[in-house]
């Protein structure tokens, strides 16, 4: 689907906030706020209806990954569920890569639980009226947008044999077009029994001892104790600053911390550079993820497994080390060494009292694992498709360990102060866009639609820099004779991603919304 590039939207102001990629679910979360509710509760309301308006990218079997600013501090909260134990790197070997589909690419899935606890901590409403939109739609039906309709088309042929998956999400294998109305019952019934027991049918009730009945049968290893052993981490953000800005990250393991060590890269390049021209400060955003990229790829894993310690691929010394291999008139030739493909929602709030939630959820590819557990609408993501096969690698796949993340909420303080909620998704595209969105506000921009709305660029797997049509032609040819190997692509292609941004101002907050996609930015 084609975007027009010239589309305009207004940036959206008001003392409460909410937006995400998909009209119905950011009205949700403003729903909830007029009700009562904070930021929390307006952010859980979201991510509840998106499992239903957005199954394409999410679902109710997601992990999810949140940044909150509680009014006084930033809190981060590791949602994502471990490989069960019971598998081990035995029964993998014999593959070229890890699966991406079934019941082998399917770990503990962390969302409800962090809805559960973002309530239990933060929340002001009671919790099961934050699943009141999203039963709602799920049993009245709702009309499928214009993207979600392209993206649901392009994703079946995958599940073509996954029979759960199609008779939930297809009509005898045809996909909604724009402006039909699909209902999920399914789903209604049971985002109901996770309302009505906190969580706990869940983990522990009637929907685990389903989820464990369908793995059994399809030689699974999800075991009841893999279930009710999950819990979500309450973790300490991670940061890096340039100026008087610090870009705010969750750990591995997620990616976010190769955003921060482009940030540091950067920061050694610019001390040597007082006055750079736009090109010059392009060239050394794309080596500087290169490099930060490299390093993900080949360190980040799970903590416990990380053989590289979080504090040194932040610091000073480890960053000058890498600043030192980038030229300001020649290109890195690094190809990638891992490939990442990524499907996900991102939403962020904020509220009159100052609360203001980063939220991210996703299935990874699309739909997730194909696997839909029987009449209960609840899709599984494929988070163990992120494990290795290399057993020398810390990422390398092994029951009861998490598998390197592409999901990441981002929060940039201003002097301290909260100053931005924001997250772009797309798989390998996270860690990238925060950069780029970051050091457009860095530089000068605050107009959050703008800031969105730029053109984008992206490294791919094969070395090659895609970038959006809506450069200057004369930025990439200066970018061809640096030696970067460039193609050029249209505008609003699924490669380069989908942001969501609110900024704090004088009087209020200011958001954008990513045109890209089908999503708003709704406030009051």
């Amino acid at each position: 689907m084609h975007i027009q590039p010239n589309s305009y939207r207004s940036p959206i102001r008001g003392d409460n906030i909410v937006a995400t990629s998909q009209p119905l679910a950011a009205q949700a979360g403003l729903a909830v706020m007029n009700k009562g509710g904070n930021a929390v509760d307006a952010a859980i309301a979201t991510a509840i209806t998106l499992t239903v308006v957005e199954p394409t990218m999410n679902g109710i079997g997601s992990d999810a990954f949140c940044l909150v600013w509680d009014g006084q501090r930033l809190h981060g909260l590791n949602g994502a569920g471990k490989f069960p134990a019971k598998w081990t790197y035995e029964h993998y070997k014999k593959y070229s890569e890890m699966p991406i589909s079934g019941w082998g690419s399917v770990t503990v899935p962390g969302a409800v639980s962090s809805w559960v606890e973002l309530s239990r901590r933060f929340g002001r409403l009671a919790f099961e009226e934050l699943f009141e939109p999203a039963v709602r739609y799920a049993t009245d039906g709702f009309l499928v947008s214009n993207i979600i309709a392209d993206q649901w088309a392009g994703q079946v042929n995958r599940f073509k044999e996954f029979e759960e998956f199609n008779r939930v999400f297809t009509n005898n294998g045809l996909t909604p077009t724009p402006g039909d109305r699909v209902s999920l019952p399914d789903h209604a019934d049971t985002l109901t029994k996770i309302a009505s027991s906190n969580g706990q049918a869940f983990y522990q009730g009637a929907l685990a001892e389903l989820m464990v009945e369908d793995s059994d049968k399809h030689n699974g290893q999800l075991s009841i104790y893999d279930l009710g052993d999950h819990s979500v981490d309450w973790v300490s953000p991670i940061s890096g600053s340039q100026k008087e800005f610090e870009l705010h990250e969750i750990p591995p393991s997620g990616q976010g911390l190769a955003a921060l060590i482009a940030v540091g890269i950067l920061n050694c390049l610019e001390d040597t550079t007082k006055s750079l021209s736009r090109l010059t400060r392009l060239h050394f955003e794309i080596e500087s993820m290169k490099l930060a990229l490299r390093e993900a790829y080949s360190e980040f894993s799970d903590p416990s497994f990380m053989k590289k310690s979080v504090e040194e691929l932040l610091s000073d010394t480890y960053h000058r080390r890498l600043a030192a291999k980038i030229s300001i008139n020649k290109a890195l030739q690094l190809p990638l060494t891992h490939q990442i493909v990524s499907d996900t929602v991102y939403l962020t709030t904020a509220d009159t009292d100052g609360m203001m939630v980063s939220f991210i959820q996703s299935n990874y590819m699309g739909f997730g694992s194909g696997v839909v557990v029987p009449n209960t609408g609840i899709s599984l993501q494929n988070r163990a498709a992120g494990f290795c096969l290399d057993h020398k690698h810390p990422n390398c796949v092994a029951g009861d360990k998490k598998p390197f993340h592409t999901i990441i909420p981002g929060f940039i303080t201003r002097d301290k102060k909260p100053f931005s909620s924001f997250g772009v998704m797309g798989g390998d595209m996270q860690a990238q866009g925060h950069l780029q969105l970051y050091r457009k506000l860095v530089n000068g921009e605050r107009d959050p639609q703008n800031i969105i709305n730029a053109p984008r660029w992206k490294l791919n797997k094969d070395g090659t820099l895609l970038l959006e049509e809506t450069f200057g032609n004369d930025i990439l040819i200066s970018l061809e004779t640096l030696g970067h190997r460039l193609k050029k692509m249209p505008y609003g292609s699924y490669e380069f991603g989908a942001a969501q941004m609110i900024i704090r101002s004088a009087h209020g907050y200011v958001a954008g919304s990513e045109p890209r996609r089908d999503g708003q930015a709704v406030g009051n």
